[in-house]
């Protein structure tokens, strides 16, 4: 992927999303990580992946967490 797909939430959202997809949480979540802004699509691609995933207690983690980082 290019470098600077991190600006870009539309292309770094639906890395997250395949990568779940295909099982590959641990890259799924370095994307996020690495991301600059996310915004609630994001957060919900994420969520979706853990439950896709069936990593439940991740998915509650993340949910909680939604709520006080897009306040920043």
């Amino acid at each position: 992927m290019p470098e600077n797909y991190r600006n870009n939430n539309i292309t770094s959202t639906s890395a997250i999303g395949m990568l779940m997809k295909f099982g590959d949480v641990e890259s799924a979540e370095q994307i996020f990580r690495s991301m600059k802004t996310k915004n609630i699509i994001t957060y919900g691609a994420m969520v979706k992946g853990y439950v896709g995933n069936e990593m439940f207690e991740k998915a509650l983690n993340i949910f909680e967490k939604i709520d006080t980082e897009l306040d920043d």
